[in-house]
Parts: C-alpha cells; sequence; structure tokens
C-alpha cells in the first residue's frame, strides 16, 4: 500500500497544535536550525540581526515543512513502525490533507520569504533542500535502495550552506566542505541507529542496509564513511580557511568519532544491546556536529 491509497474510514479530529508542531520533527530540527546558523555567523558578511534571525526561522520553517511532507507521504510506513506509529496522522490524530497542506504552505512561505529577507541564492537553495528531502529520499529513494539514507541525506546538508548564502549571497569553499561533513556524517548517524530499530523497517519493508545487508556489512560501511568525514571535518584547516583553535577540535572530535566507529566495525554481536558500541556512536554524533560547528564559529569570531 503507498501513502496515496492510505485512507481511514473515522474522520480525524481538527488538528491541534501540538500535532501540526509535530509535523515538522522538532528535536531534528534543532540540529538544522544550529548548523544553519553556524553557516551564517561564520560568514565573512554580516546581516542585521533581524534578517538573520528571519534566515534561519526560514530555514526552520523549510525543515519543518519538509519533515510534514515526509509524514504525510509515509503515513503507512509510520503506521507499521512502533518508533513512528504514535505520529500524528498514523495516530489518528491527523488527517493526511491536513499536513500535505500544512506542509505545502509552509515551503512556499519560507522560501518567499527568504527571498524577500536575503537573496535569491538563499532561498533557492532552501527550495531545492526542501524538493530534494522530499522528492528525492522519501518518494523515490526512501522504499527503493539501501544507499536511500547516502544520497538522501544530501537534504540535511544544506543548511550551512543556506545560513552562508543569507549572509553572503554566494557560495564558496567552506560552505562546500561543511556540506560535505554532514553529507559524510549522515550515514554512520542514521546507521547506527537503525541497527536498534532494524525489525521495524523489515516489518515495514523499507531496504535499510541492516535489513538487506545485515548487521555486520553495515557496521563496515559505518567506518567506511566515517573515514573520509574525519578528512572532510578536518580540511578547513589546511587549506587556510580556518585557525588553530578550529583545527585542533576538528582533529580531537574526528579522532574520537573515528574510534568509535572502529568499535562498531569490530563489534561481533548479532544484535546490538545496552550501552553498546552502536549507541554510544549514536549518542555521540549528534554531540560530534554540534561540537565541530560550534569550534568553527568560535574560531572564525577570534581571527575577526
Amino acid at each position: 500500500m503507498t501513502a496515496a491509497k492510505l485512507s481511514t474510514t473515522v474522520p480525524a479530529p481538527p488538528a491541534d497544535w501540538r500535532d501540526l508542531l509535530a509535523l515538522t520533527k522538532p528535536r531534528v530540527m534543532s540540529l538544522v536550525v544550529f548548523t544553519g546558523l553556524c553557516g551564517l555567523l561564520a560568514a565573512p558578511a554580516r546581516i542585521s540581526p533581524v534578517l538573520g534571525f528571519t534566515a534561519i526561522l526560514c530555514i526552520a520553517l523549510g525543515a519543518g515543512a519538509a519533515a510534514a511532507l515526509n509524514m504525510w507521504y509515509e503515513a503507512d510506513l509510520d503506521a507499521k513502525m512502533k518508533r513512528t506509529a504514535g505520529r500524528p496522522i498514523p495516530a489518528g490524530r491527523m488527517d493526511r490533507q491536513t499536513a500535505l497542506h500544512f506542509g505545502v504552505g509552509l515551503a512556499f512561505f519560507s522560501v518567499i520569504l527568504m527571498e524577500l529577507a536575503t537573496n535569491r541564492v538563499a532561498a533557492a537553495i532552501l527550495a531545492v533542500s526542501i524538493l530534494f528531502y522530499v522528492l528525492v529520499y522519501t518518494v523515490w529513494l526512501k522504499r527503493r535502495t539501501p544507499q536511500n539514507i547516502v544520497i538522501g541525506g544530501a537534504a540535511g546538508a544544506f543548511p550551512p550552506v543556506i545560513g552562508w548564502a543569507a549572509a553572503t549571497g554566494d557560495v564558496t569553499l567552506l560552505p562546500v566542505l561543511l556540506f560535505a561533513v554532514i553529507f559524510l556524517w549522515t550515514p554512520p548517524h542514521f546507521w547506527a541507529l537503525s541497527l536498534f530499530v532494524r525489525s521495524d523497517y523489515a516489518a515495514a519493508g523499507v531496504p535499510m542496509l541492516p535489513v538487506v545487508a545485515g548487521a555486520p556489512t553495515t557496521r563496515r560501511h559505518i567506518l567506511l564513511y566515517t573515514l573520509p568525514m574525519a578528512a572532510a571535518a578536518v580540511a578547513p584547516w589546511p587549506l587556510g580557511l580556518t585557525g588553530l583553535l578550529y583545527g585542533v577540535s576538528a582533529a580531537l572530535l574526528s579522532l574520537a568519532f573515528v574510534a568509535l566507529a572502529a568499535q562498531v566495525a569490530l563489534n561481533r554481536a548479532v544484535e546490538p544491546a545496552g550501552m553498546g558500541p552502536e549507541k554510544r556512536l549514536f549518542a555521540y554524533s549528534i554531540l560530534y556536529l554540534f561540537a565541530l560547528f560550534a569550534a568553527l564559529v568560535a574560531d572564525l569570531w577570534l581571527l575577526k
């Protein structure tokens, strides 16, 4: 059954504001907003605080729109997985039409406001990021290939580029490297989580890597993607784009990430359990991205 065919015999009640908020995946949005803010602060140009706030708001709204449209399309999958069965649509607290209208309206509003407040380059990249997440990842890749999170992860890598473009009106090497870091970070971060919810994905028929290739292959791939991620994270320093503070921080943070990924790759347990290496890596991966981008901003502001 596809999301387009999902229906219910009992009309859902009017959407509560808390359910509309849940559609935007606020916990995921926090990382999106933070990396977007860091991209804006790391840019060499300065914009007024009001316009800067508006740009970050647009990034948040765009991310929320993409999440809402993802939940609209994947309502049938969400209903089959324990982790997502409590979301507004599968739980029956909201009808799919409301989610669709909310997501589309939020997407258009965020892109238009971004262009009015900043510039066309930032608005265009924001629009591409929303379309990429919805059409490329959600509609095309998610149900078809175990490489879904690898290619689709690009959608989550756009925020620092958008933030930079909002301040400067262009895109240079540093934001491209920040994009590469998040793009390469996404597979090990998400695969570490998916090892714990493999049965959920299997029940829903989603071809995540742990489902189609098994835990040992997934663990090796986690390390495989961590190594270029670490190289991309450190690269701004030898390229002269950042200073010593960022370089040392990136090196130490990435070294710890590689060490945890190596522990995951060497783990021979059939199923991850408790606070094993997979769960430790997943928890650290979130801290890693926050700390890395915070170090970037601190470094560049100290140089000014």
